[in-house]
């Protein structure tokens, strides 16, 4: 069976070696970035199929800290756009084991976007209608907003690991908690106790979910889920 194409995840290892602060080792990495674009586009993913192989780049959240090399901005997205078919932006593990909270709280995903989609944002706050002749929905278009299928189940104040489906459920039917839902953050949480430590688990729901692809369905943008199989069946019926 043939490959459609790449998922490249690198630019976080890049910017945890020190390599985005060089300037030139910077213009380097989006070069390389451009060239194996460059390179799948003229490749046939299978013989005989009038179709090439594809590049999808993983790109971290990015913040408002001004001039932060190892940020990946909206002026590099649009320089490597014609080159790559997609960029999975990596909403989600927000919150981790040293400060346990919601994966991916509503309001930081929108101000992710905001940042990767300056004009997309403004005509967002007016009406959520994107004009499809512009240049900045092509960009969109190619934005694939990453939603989580796991979640966490935190020890507190510290602790804890992700959990899958299967893990979900056997929480629920061992503990039989009451579930919670964090209004300002849009998911569902609920606490147990085991072994004297007071548990904390934040797991996606239909609900948080749904809300979630009404956002990127008023940003225009796509979906990338982490990942197939993690969650509960019934996720895809939202799909």
């Amino acid at each position: 069976m043939g490959y459609d194409g790449v998922v490249l995840e690198a630019w976080s290892q890049w910017a945890a070696y020190g390599i985005l602060k060089d300037p030139n080792l910077r213009q380097m990495a989006l070069q390389f970035i451009q060239e194996l674009g460059s390179m799948l586009h003229t490749t046939k993913a299978v013989e005989g199929l009038d179709r090439n192989l594809q590049l999808v780049f993983v790109i971290p959240p990015p913040n408002s800290i001004e001039n932060n090399p190892d940020m990946f901005t909206s002026t590099d997205m649009e320089r490597l756009s014609n080159k790559v078919d997609g960029f999975s932006l990596m909403t989600y593990d927000f919150s981790n084991a040293y400060h346990p909270g919601p994966n991916a709280p509503i309001g930081w995903v929108r101000a992710c976007l905001q940042l990767l989609l300056p004009v997309s944002a403004a005509k967002h706050q007016r009406d959520a209608k994107i004009d499809m002749k512009t240049a900045n929905y092509q960009l969109a278009v190619k934005v694939l907003m990453g939603i989580n299928f796991y979640g966490n189940d935190y020890v507190l104040p510290r602790g804890g690991a992700p959990i899958l489906g299967h893990e979900y459920l056997s929480l629920l039917r061992t503990h039989k908690p009451k579930l919670f839902w964090d209004e300002q953050n849009m998911e569902h949480y609920f606490d147990y106790e085991e072994r004297l430590n007071r548990h904390r688990v934040f797991y996606p729901s239909l609900k948080s979910i749904s809300l979630r692809l009404d956002e990127a369905q008023a940003w225009g943008v796509g979906l990338s889920i982490w990942e197939i199989g993690q969650g509960l069946e019934y996720f895809f019926d939202l799909l």
